[in-house]
């Protein structure tokens, strides 16, 4: 795979990587079984190193992560101490390994690798960690945008207005979600973070959640986007939402989860459907509540979610979600 050298110095001009690029995302397991995610491109962004809170700035930063060029039949060969495992890239570029360790693992956190092989040589490698966790009370799957994020998901233009003059360290969470998480995380909880927003946005997100101090967790996100397809960001086909959930809850059988999202969206038709299918796993619902009217559709989903024996909050404070999250005891009382 040739990239000729003037190319890649023009690419790099506008923080752009010319060349084969893998990208290998926080995966997670159990003892037997581990998953983790990943994308091969040969146009991709450079992760951002500065932030300046100025829209050209921050518009020019968006726009890159959508510069992207997947590259599909990529052979990618993980690679985990001395065990090796090979697959090959979906037409988006998109890679999944889901393979059985030789050896039971403890709980922990793993580093992993990846490699990508062309006539038997390595042309681009990535690292990334991977978890294991340990059982714990309750562990959380929590949607992103317009549940902890204000991201105005149902309107396009809003939506892409604070995408592009805002950036991962400028954007703001709503008053005290940030509080609530920490609070749930208390005692180490496990947390994962199920979005359908696109894997472009994944550097942006783990930023947000670093800088607001939220728990970190492994991020599961809609397809990749190229840049002609800019303008549908966040817009894609939810069903794949539940199927990532579905992953998770499969991975951990005998775990208890509890849901959080909004109603901007699908989330409450999502979750009822979860709920319907793993009722024993899912102890409890959250739903934001983005106008302070509600939606009865909702409210209705949520009494059938009751009706199967789960806990539900629908609110429009965070306040109200905190104070449930005591009252089901999701928060210890000493907490302070």
């Amino acid at each position: 795979m040739r990239h000729p050298a003037f190319l890649q110095q023009l690419a790099k001009l506008v923080r752009l990587h010319y060349g084969p690029a893998l990208r290998l995302y926080k995966g997670f397991g159990n003892a037997t079984e581990c998953t983790i995610y990943g994308h091969a491109l040969s146009l991709s962004p450079i992760p951002r190193k500065r932030y300046r809170n100025f829209i050209l700035f921050n518009t020019a930063a968006l726009l890159r992560l959508f510069m992207v060029k997947p590259v599909k039949k990529a052979c990618i060969e993980l690679r985990y101490g001395n065990e090796k495992y090979t697959t090959y890239t979906e037409d988006d570029g998109f890679f999944h390994f889901q393979w059985k360790p030789s050896a039971p693992l403890l709980p922990g956190i793993y580093s992993i690798s990846a490699a990508w092989m062309e006539n038997n040589q390595v042309i681009a490698t990535a690292e990334a960690d991977f978890i294991i966790p340990s059982s714990t009370d309750y562990a959380f799957i929590s949607d992103i945008d317009d549940t902890f994020l204000i991201s105005h998901s149902s309107n396009l233009r809003k939506r892409l207005y604070v995408l592009l003059t805002h950036n991962a360290r400028s954007r703001r969470p709503f008053d005290g979600a940030v509080k609530h998480y920490q609070l749930l995380e208390q005692g180490k909880k496990v947390f994962f973070y199920v979005s359908s927003s696109e894997w472009n946005l994944y550097d942006y997100i783990r930023e947000f959640i670093r800088v607001q101090q939220l728990p970190d967790g492994s991020l599961l996100l809609n397809q990749l986007k190229t840049f002609s397809r800019l303008m549908a960001t966040g817009q894609g086909k939810h069903h794949g939402k539940f199927t990532r959930i579905v992953r998770i809850l499969e991975a951990y059988p005998d775990q208890s989860f509890v849901l959080l999202g909004d109603d901007s969206q699908q989330d409450p038709f999502i979750y009822a459907r979860l709920v319907e299918h793993f009722p024993r796993q899912i102890y409890a619902v959250y739903i934001r509540r983005l106008k302070p009217e509600g939606k009865k559709i909702v409210t209705d989903e949520l009494s059938i979610i009751e009706q199967a024996g789960v806990h539900s909050c629908y609110f429009y404070h965070s306040e109200e979600a905190i104070a449930h999250s005591y009252q089901v005891g999701l928060i210890q009382q000493f907490t302070t």
